[in-house]
């Protein structure tokens, strides 16, 4: 009788082990000569030199799929003992790929996340090299996506421990007291759109497990003030509706071991007249600091609708002309 450890690294352990340990158990049904045990990311195998190796394969197999595809349902996991599992994207996977686009990510249902724009493309290279990136530029252009893809890429990666994703609630003036509803219900209008990306890169079930355990948290940007936020990924959102001191506060809350991203549309300040934007600040004296960047997205980087980088060129000359009247 032989033994062996193998360590689960690079994802959740719990994507290998499966919910309750079932792909485990299956691969003790199909292994049933050996004494298998899970402990965290550890696996100790017991038994025949010839069954531990072959577990080894089919194990890695399967770690494999889950790191290229994020996802096994339980018909890949039974075509990985029979040895017909499709380890090529779906046919609308394939034609996601063709199209261009660097991968960031496989989301739910092997669902292709990547950059698809050479601005978002910039984003991914300037997050290597650097801690703190400003991505500016009008709706639709997908700063908010891809940040949120970058995070969970790095979740997944293990590289943090947590997902730190804030918003000024400019609407209520951050003071939500005269919404109905407990805090959740008060704040979720408007951290909408950051659940929207979550949803489309987390299973449901998981995505819920990891808010409630505040692996992953959402919040507005007051609930920042006095911390100190480290081993995690911080997003915030809509930061052209950030004053000077606010935004000031949200980054200097970065600790040693921490990646912000701020995202922002300088043409949709909602701020009242008086109060400027940080964000407008923070472009002018941080551009220059070492580990400091900045990508500016445009309407060549739109996402949506074909019909929005022609809205976006509209506004854009409606506001040249009023300049141009009033010079």
């Amino acid at each position: 009788m032989n033994n062996k450890e193998i360590f689960i690294e690079h994802i959740d352990p719990t994507e290998a082990l499966g919910v309750h340990n079932q792909n485990l158990k299956s691969f003790q049904l199909h292994f049933p000569q050996l004494k298998i045990v899970a402990r965290g990311n550890q696996i100790l195998l017991q038994g025949k030199d010839m069954d531990i190796q072959l577990f080894e394969e089919k194990f890695d197999h399967l770690l494999q799929h889950i790191r290229q595809y994020g996802s096994l349902s339980e018909a890949q996991l039974e075509g990985l003992f029979t040895g017909t599992l499709v380890k090529e994207p779906t046919t609308k996977n394939k034609s996601d790929l063709a199209d261009g686009g660097e991968v960031i990510l496989y989301g739910n249902h092997a669902k292709v996340i990547k950059a698809k724009t050479p601005n978002q493309k910039k984003m991914l290279s300037l997050m290597d090299k650097n801690d703190i990136l400003f991505a500016i530029g009008p709706a639709g252009t997908g700063k908010t996506y891809t940040a949120v893809a970058l995070a969970v890429r790095a979740l997944k990666n293990k590289e943090i421990k947590r997902i730190i994703l804030a918003r000024p609630a400019v609407e209520a003036g951050e003071n939500l007291g005269f919404l109905p509803g407990d805090l959740k219900e008060k704040i979720d209008p408007y951290l909408r759109p950051l659940y929207d990306a979550l949803d489309d890169m987390i299973p449901a079930d998981k995505l819920k497990s990891y808010i409630e355990t505040r692996v992953i948290e959402i919040a507005p940007m007051a609930f920042m003030r006095g911390r100190t936020l480290d081993n995690a990924y911080v997003i915030l959102d809509e930061a052209q509706n950030a004053t000077d001191l606010q935004l000031k506060m949200f980054l200097t809350r970065m600790g040693p071991n921490a990646k912000f991203i701020i995202t922002g549309d300088l043409t949709q300040i909602d701020l009242p007249r008086k109060s400027m934007s940080g964000l407008v600040k923070a472009v002018n004296i941080l551009e220059g600091i070492k580990g400091i960047e900045f990508a500016y997205l445009t309407f060549e980087d739109v996402v949506r609708h074909k019909l929005v980088k022609n809205i976006i060129k509209a506004y854009d000359k409606s506001v040249e002309n009023v300049m141009d009247k009033s010079s």
